[in-house]
């Protein structure tokens, strides 16, 4: 089932410092820009609650959102949050338009599956570790995925997963790959209390 992820916002007038912080204060709402396509970029509003409610499903950071601004209808991606460094709530959101039929790069999830069953964890003992828990891609709108699944099943210790190995949908390619950097992903290493027990009983 495909969720939809829509926002309702005002056009904001009222621009500078001391503005978005009487908006954040007087009335719980969050200062953002729209901007790229082929139109100027645009100051807008949300209502902080609204936001915040949103943002709670990792799957809208990697989705084409609908922006409803005073009643024309924006297609856009999350490009950039600020957040209050303490409470960690959103301090100004920034938007990027999306036009149809144009590529787009966005930032997804990476999904790690069958982690605990696979051949280096379970047969040998091994612990994995993460480098990346998200990849840049590149695609036109219809093709961005929601996450990208990494199976850990047959990778054993020693190994490392690269971004190359990563099994992409049509349509999608990494960034990073494109500019030559395969980035690794994810590895399986010896746990450290097995290789610490194995020195203790050499000594």
């Amino acid at each position: 089932m495909t969720v939809e992820f829509a926002l309702n916002a005002e056009v904001r007038s009222d621009l500078g410092k001391g503005a978005s912080r009487r908006l954040r204060r007087n009335v719980s709402m969050v200062p953002a820009v729209i901007y790229g396509g082929d139109k100027a970029p645009q100051s807008i509003s949300l209502l902080a609650k609204d936001l915040a409610k949103l943002l709670e499903n990792e799957a809208a950071f990697s989705h084409v959102l609908s922006l409803d601004v005073a009643g024309t209808k924006e297609s856009v991606l999350i490009k950039a949050l600020q957040r209050h460094p303490a409470k960690g709530f959103v301090l100004h959101a920034d938007f990027q338009r999306v036009v149809a039929g144009q590529k787009l790069t966005a930032h997804v999830p990476l999904h790690f599956l069958n982690e605990a069953t696979s051949v280096g964890v379970k047969q040998q003992g091994g612990e994995i570790s993460h480098t990346i828990s998200e990849v840049e891609v590149s695609c036109l709108p219809k093709d961005l995925p929601e996450f990208i699944e990494v199976d850990m099943a047959a990778v054993e210790v020693g190994q490392t997963v690269h971004m190359s190995d990563l099994k992409l949908p049509k349509g999608v390619e990494l960034v990073a790959l494109a500019h030559g950097n395969d980035l690794a992903v994810s590895n399986i290493h010896a746990s450290r209390v097995k290789a610490e027990d194995e020195e203790g009983a050499a000594e």
